[in-house]
């Protein structure tokens, strides 16, 4: 919410869902994690867009381990939205997201102008109408959550985009391998887009981890994370029949240049080195399997 309190992209919507943090970070820290948000907003948006396109949003979307996203709504702005847009987490934290909703008409409103039909179903632990779904799962046991996706009417023959950010890197490696073989197996024509840490071998690397786990933060996924090769290995030995991964600098480098210096002149950094640092220890990967040659 701060980054976007102070300019770095725009989402009207983060507002209902997260309270302005008090605390301002040293600056080589604030920009070096803002930035990274920014080019991961960016990029995951890109990707995802160029999904909907190709498409023509004849398809659905799957946001894993969804949190407090803003995506539907921003999307819906857009006109831009798929035919369902589905969104899992756990119960407590669904529970958390759908109180907002209900509690705030600048989020419920948008819901109710997209639904079609008479079945909008809210309780404390599920929202399903006609274009959006909350589910709470474990992402853990892949058969359970495709249940409950299929109770909330997720069409297996449709288009489908999976999002994950810095969600598989909390499961073991193979509870990860477990649902991108789900997802793969799944779905014939799918794209999975997975956000998160790489080259976590090096000393960057094992400071990052040792910082977390101070905060008791265990990064359960963390030896699939050695490497791009790793991330990419990791999806085609899964099902998926391409994977292509790239680092936060890389993506930072093909934005826009004219927004990039717009965002640099929010916060000012003589000491560029640790945000490349931080840069080139995150990644987007993305998968795809095409049984039709979508």
């Amino acid at each position: 919410r701060f980054a976007v309190s102070v300019g770095y992209w725009k989402d009207p919507y983060i507002q209902y869902f997260v309270r302005q943090a008090k605390e301002r970070k040293a600056p080589e820290i604030n920009r070096g994690k803002l930035a990274c948000y920014y080019a991961r907003v960016h990029g995951v948006s890109y990707l995802i867009k160029a999904f909907l396109k190709k498409t023509e949003c004849n398809c659905q979307i799957v946001n894993l381990g969804a949190g407090m996203d803003t995506l539907f709504w921003r999307l819906k702005d857009e006109n831009l939205l798929p035919r369902k847009y589905f969104e899992v987490d756990f119960p407590m934290i669904v529970a958390r997201k759908i109180h907002n909703i209900k509690s705030k008409p600048p989020l419920s409103k948008p819901i109710m102008e997209s639904h079609s039909g008479d079945s909008l179903l809210i309780d404390s632990h599920s929202l399903d109408s006609s274009r959006y779904s909350i589910v709470g799962a474990d992402l853990r046991f892949s058969s359970d959550l495709e249940e409950k996706l299929k109770k909330h009417n997720l069409d297996i023959h449709l288009p489908t985009l999976l999002v994950a950010e810095c969600v598989l890197v909390y499961m073991t490696p193979q509870q990860s391998a477990n649902l991108l073989k789900w997802a793969a197996s799944t779905f014939p024509v799918a794209m999975f887009i997975n956000y998160e840490q790489v080259n976590m071998a090096d000393r960057f690397g094992q400071i990052m981890i040792e910082n977390l786990q101070r905060r008791q933060c265990n990064l359960a996924g963390v030896e699939v994370c050695r490497s791009l090769d790793s991330q990419r290995e990791r999806l085609l030995l899964n099902g998926w029949e391409t994977a292509r991964a790239i680092d936060m600098m890389k993506v930072y480098s093909f934005l826009p240049q004219a927004d990039v210096k717009r965002i640099e002149g929010l916060e000012f950094l003589d000491e560029k080195e640790l945000f490349e640092q931080l840069m080139q220890h995150y990644c987007i990967c993305w998968a795809s399997k095409d049984s039709s040659n979508l």
